[in-house]
């Protein structure tokens, strides 16, 4: 039955007859605390009887409005209109329940709580974790919230995730050279895993101009990848790339965690930096209308070398790359393209079925180590 507020805050049904704010507001009070029962109507003659008395006081056809009954008393009209409020928003409360149930079961269960903590930034990782980030509330990655339901969501955005220790000198190596060390290592990483171009599958020019020249077989190296990715030349081992007519970035934010630290080099005057970072990508499906985002998870170890030029013969601020490491989680197997390759749900792959036993690739907590044989593992969660 559809119902209605009439001009004058009174609660009519079909028949005209009425039911007043002050049983209407005690009702839904009851009802709230689950006690009490509806208001009953007024008998037939107690309805004839108001009736008579509304023509006694009223001339015939003149409708009794919020003004006409505001003229009886400001305090009056008050009440009633806090109390119509506090039904509508009972009422409206109610049909909220009604509608996403999960917003109480959530409250009332904690996981409101959990969510809410899942969002506080952390701080700064200065030294390796001893275990893997906990679980979060397994909720699933939108276009508008595309870290939902991940460790990463409480990570530091782009270049600014990339944090510095602060410089001192090293093995002879001034704190001023060493400071140069450590901005120009930040520029790389920015420059090979977070910059538009690279993402997009550009040639990292700027970055490859970093290296020092007298380190040709490295730069040969990365150039030959870059040009004719392979197997056994694949750019992903040092930059992150993407197709851009098959994925694009879910918005314009990668999250990232880890740590640099100095050490001193093979010979005096010459400093390793040595540094570990996670990089989470939220990616999706190039094509129009594409809603589903698919997170792939990059880890790079990587050490770079710096030399005092004033007792090396090398050129101010150049570096040399070191051994490094990566790992790549939800990307296809076995494609060698120089591309990451997400999963999705609605783009069947010929990739083949993940083997071996679930790995976290939010876990920090121990250094990547070379596979024994090449294979493709299964993940625990993205």
């Amino acid at each position: 039955m559809h119902t209605g507020w009439d001009m004058g805050g009174k609660h009519e049904d079909a028949r005209g007859s009425g039911i007043s704010d002050e049983e209407l507001a005690a009702f839904l009070e009851q009802a709230a605390a689950g006690t009490g029962e509806a208001p009953r109507e007024p008998s037939a003659r107690a309805r004839m009887v108001t009736e008579r008395l509304r023509h006694q006081q009223d001339p015939p056809g003149w409708r009794t409005g919020p003004t006409g009954r505001g003229t009886r008393g400001g305090r009056g009209r008050a009440k009633r209109g806090i109390k119509v409020t506090l039904a509508v928003v009972f009422i409206a409360g109610l049909a909220l329940v009604a509608v996403r149930p999960e917003l109480v079961i959530d409250r009332v269960t904690g996981k409101t709580a959990a969510r809410e903590a899942a969002r506080v930034p952390l701080p700064a990782e200065t030294a390796r974790p001893t275990a893997a980030p906990g679980a979060v509330p397994p909720d699933s990655p939108t276009l508008a919230e595309p870290f939902r339901g991940s460790p990463a969501l409480q990570w530091a955005d782009g270049a600014a995730g990339i944090e510095m220790p602060e410089a001192t000198a090293v093995n002879g190596v001034s704190r001023e050279l060493v400071a140069q060390g450590l901005e120009r290592t930040k520029q790389f990483l920015v420059l090979a895993n977070l910059d538009p171009a690279t993402l997009r599958g550009e040639r990292p020019t700027a970055a490859l101009q970093m290296i020092d020249p007298g380190q040709r077989e490295m730069v040969d190296r990365l150039e030959g990848a870059l040009a004719r990715p392979g197997r056994d030349a694949d750019p992903l081992q040092v930059f992150t790339r993407a197709d851009p007519a098959r994925v694009r970035l879910a918005g314009d934010v990668v999250k990232v965690r880890g740590q640099t630290t100095v050490e001193p080099g093979a010979s005096p005057g010459q400093i390793d930096v040595m540094t570990d970072y996670t990089f989470v990508y939220p990616l999706v499906q190039a094509k129009s209308g594409a809603e589903e985002v698919s997170r792939t998870i990059v880890r790079r170890q990587m050490e770079f070398t710096f030399a005092d030029p004033r007792k090396w013969r090398v050129e101010a601020g150049m570096m040399q790359i070191g051994p490094y490491q990566y790992d790549i989680a939800n990307s296809e197997c076995f494609v060698y393209d120089g591309y990451l390759h997400p999963m999705f749900r609605d783009a069947p792959t010929d990739s083949p079925e993940p083997t071996g036993t679930p790995r976290d690739p939010y876990d920090r907590s121990q250094a990547l180590e070379q596979p024994e044989q090449e294979g493709c593992g299964t993940v625990s969660r993205t």
